[in-house]
């Protein structure tokens, strides 16, 4: 479905992703993981094409990007931001009905507006519909950029950070409502997380980047080690299993362990 071959990124001077391959398949749930500056959000930049990479290729369905016009894209490809815009005046149902734009060709159908009411209903947002964009938390701006990135109805979905500003309930709605569409669709997605348990859990395969490279990628039970952790977070960590799923829990960074064990 999609390939990334090679990529390079730098920004000045400064290299931002190295040699990056990675690849994503129809039903799959792809994280990507790493600490801050490991190049997570560049690397969603570059294959949705905001960024321009300096060497490398992305495919999609064996079609370069770079050789795709915008409109075409954006039919292949929704990607949702880290954050929203501070400033975004809109009723949440035209923030949502956006997500049909690559369709429209004058003004929305009656199927672009059915598909919107029915996205609002399931993600909950239906008493929201009339409010402005700018009036909600942050976590309600959050699910309505992924209601619109569903609207667009992309077989591939980009998402930084879809969890942000969510409590824990509405982490796990987000996260089995992408799962759910993921997998009834045969869509994928690449998912840049933060939670490692988040995306222990919902993930079939996790790309762990350090430094603009790819430390290591696979399952998440092959993944998600103590050993892998202390080398790339440098934190200790305990690993339980449930149902052959990893959950991590922190214990101490590698500098208080080095301190006690002095």
């Amino acid at each position: 479905m999609l390939q990334v071959h090679e990529l390079h990124f730098r920004y000045k001077n400064t290299a931002v992703l190295t040699d990056v391959r990675i690849e994503l398949n129809k039903g799959e749930i792809l994280s990507i993981v790493g600490p801050n500056g490991a190049g997570k959000t560049t690397l969603l930049k570059c294959i949705v094409r905001i960024f321009k990479p300096d060497a490398g290729r992305v495919l999609i369905n064996g079609i370069e990007t770079g050789n795709m016009r915008r409109i075409d894209l954006a039919k292949c490809v929704g990607y949702v931001p880290q954050s929203s815009p501070s400033k975004f005046p809109i009723a949440v149902f035209d923030a949502v009905l956006m997500g049909r734009r690559p369709y429209v060709t004058w003004k929305p159908s009656k199927k672009d507006l059915q598909i919107v009411a029915d996205l609002l209903k399931v993600m909950g947002l239906e008493e929201f519909a009339l409010r402005d964009f700018d009036q909600l938390s942050g976590g309600q701006k959050q699910k309505v950029l992924l209601a619109r990135a569903f609207a667009q109805d992309t077989d591939i979905l980009l998402l930084d950070e879809p969890t942000s500003n969510l409590d824990l309930k509405h982490q796990l709605e987000v996260m089995e409502m992408i799962s759910r569409m993921v997998k009834e669709k045969g869509a994928g997605a690449i998912l840049a997380v933060h939670d490692l348990n988040l995306a222990s859990r919902f993930s079939d395969t996790i790309v762990m980047l350090n430094a603009g490279k790819i430390f290591c990628k696979g399952r998440p039970r092959d993944v998600m080690t103590a050993e892998n952790i202390r080398a790339v977070y440098g934190v200790e960590v305990t690993i339980n299993q449930d149902n052959g799923t990893p959950y991590i829990l922190p214990i101490r960074t590698v500098e208080q362990a080095e301190v006690i064990s002095d």
